[in-house]
């Protein structure tokens, strides 16, 4: 299934790529059983540098982000962020509304708040949600008058796109938190949402917890307590986490040698990366390429 980049990163896609209008850092299109997207990166495994979000109506297209494969439901919601694997395997016309956003459009004075909402952070590492009637009419709506305003060129246009959207995330992470179940009220999520991003900054860098807590301007000790309150895990689970899916991310979608993805991961040894990737995942770098090749293909 998966097609191979041959001995290369893993390519990224901006918005203004992907775009079928050249945008650059916000873009709703609708697609009425037309393949908008281009089909250059069918087949290969790639990154986006945006969160893209899809209303399916109708659909049958099949695709993975990481190591799930989604086929395309009528009536669901998929969703994803910046930096995940993607893989398009089967692309097929849809009936739906795409809505693209970059991290630019999350730094926006008046968008900044945005970034502490589930669907945004995805602490389930979620990609879809099935919607009740009620839940498609509302969307279905929003994303409407949401398509027609972004057409426009009339007076408060931003404006009133970017209220439309403060409402979109807002409902959908009412459903994200009701399908998931997921406990987002702890007073102070905070911190682990800014060591969640730092760690995606940093992790081919820095590998150490004491790193990660000065950079938050804490103490050690103190930092490594309040993620496990928060998160249940400890400072460095969160880091070796990050630093084995990109492993496997690069294992499955490169032929990079398990030593040049050590380099790239920031390890120095590749004795080291090879015992600390079998020591977390039960498996050798070499045993896990092996074997999901052979699963995924």
């Amino acid at each position: 299934m998966v097609a191979q980049e041959k001995d290369v990163a893993i390519p990224t896609y901006s918005l203004q790529q992907s775009s079928s209008f050249g945008n650059t850092v916000f873009e709703i299109v609708e697609s009425n059983y037309e393949i908008r997207r281009h089909r250059s990166n069918f087949l290969v495994p790639h990154r986006k540098d945006y969160y893209f979000l899809c209303l399916v109506r109708r659909g049958t297209s099949r695709h993975w982000v990481d190591f799930v494969p989604y086929t395309l439901q009528s009536n669901t919601f998929y969703f994803s962020g910046p930096q995940q694997v993607q893989v398009k395997e089967k692309v097929e016309p849809m009936d739906g509304i795409m809505l693209s956003f970059t991290e630019e459009y999350i730094q926006m004075e008046e968008n900044r708040s945005l970034r502490q909402l589930p669907i945004i952070q995805n602490p389930d590492n979620a990609h879809e949600m099935k919607l009740s009637p009620e839940n498609l009419q509302f969307l279905d709506d929003l994303f409407g008058k949401m398509l027609i305003e972004f057409n426009s060129e009339r007076s408060w246009r931003n404006n009133m796109l970017h209220s439309y959207v403060n409402v979109l995330l807002i409902y959908l992470s009412r459903l994200y938190t009701e399908k998931f179940q997921a406990d987002h009220s702890s007073p102070d999520r905070s911190l682990l949402t800014r060591f969640w991003s730092t760690i995606d900054s940093h992790y081919d860098k820095l590998h150490q917890v004491a790193d990660y807590a000065n950079l938050l301007n804490l103490t050690p000790g103190h930092f490594n307590d309040r993620i496990k309150q928060q998160s249940g895990k400890t400072a460095i689970e969160h880091i070796h986490e990050r630093l084995v899916l990109e492993a496997k991310r690069r294992l499955l979608h490169t032929d990079l040698s398990a030593k040049e993805i050590a380099w790239q991961l920031g390890f120095e040894d590749g004795a080291y990366f090879h015992r600390f990737f079998k020591r977390l995942t039960g498996e050798t770098p070499t045993t896990f390429r092996t074997t999901i090749r052979e699963m995924y293909h």
